[in-house]
């Protein structure tokens, strides 16, 4: 799938990773994470990536040279479907790659028959709360966090589910 690169003009694609795929994708996600001090670790690693392929499907962008530019998780849950784990590699970030990863994204989950989507956005990230409600999400909810690895210490944090209909 192409979409536009707004920052060079040039088209970008998007498909499904690979497993030879994976070390760029742990490089890129840990990379866009890094500003999230609060876990002990890093975001991702091999294992917790392929779990991810395993159950859903990852989604990469990347430029016309194959450059990884970013990356988002997709899984179907019946009727409904569930997005995370959006990164975009933060030299490229500003040129609207993680709009055209969400709308893939989207668009997938919609051929496996979703009508619905959701994300969970941790609280103490308020700052991503206005950016997904323009594309079109809102909350719905609160959940516990469930870190793949410990927090740090002293850290306590939820999610906010936010909901979009397909």
């Amino acid at each position: 799938m192409l979409h536009r690169d707004y920052k060079s003009g040039s088209s970008i694609s998007i498909r499904a990773a690979q497993p030879v795929d994976v070390p760029r994708l742990i490089r890129t996600v840990n990379a866009a994470f890094s500003i999230e001090k609060h876990l002990e670790g890093t975001r991702t690693d091999p294992e917790r990536l392929a779990a991810l392929m395993r159950s859903g499907v990852v989604l990469l962008a990347e430029d016309s040279v194959g450059q990884l530019l970013g990356c988002i998780y997709a899984e179907v849950r019946g009727s409904s479907g569930y997005l995370g784990m959006l990164a975009v590699d933060p030299a490229h970030q500003g040129a609207h790659h993680g709009r055209a990863l969400m709308a893939a994204a989207e668009a997938h989950l919609r051929s496996k028959g979703c009508a619905a989507v959701q994300i969970d956005v941790l609280n103490w990230r308020s700052e991503l709360l206005p950016i997904y409600r323009r594309f079109g999400y809102i909350e719905t909810g609160i959940e516990p966090f469930c870190p793949s690895q410990p927090l740090k210490p002293g850290i306590e944090c939820h999610c906010v589910v936010m909901s979009k209909t397909l």
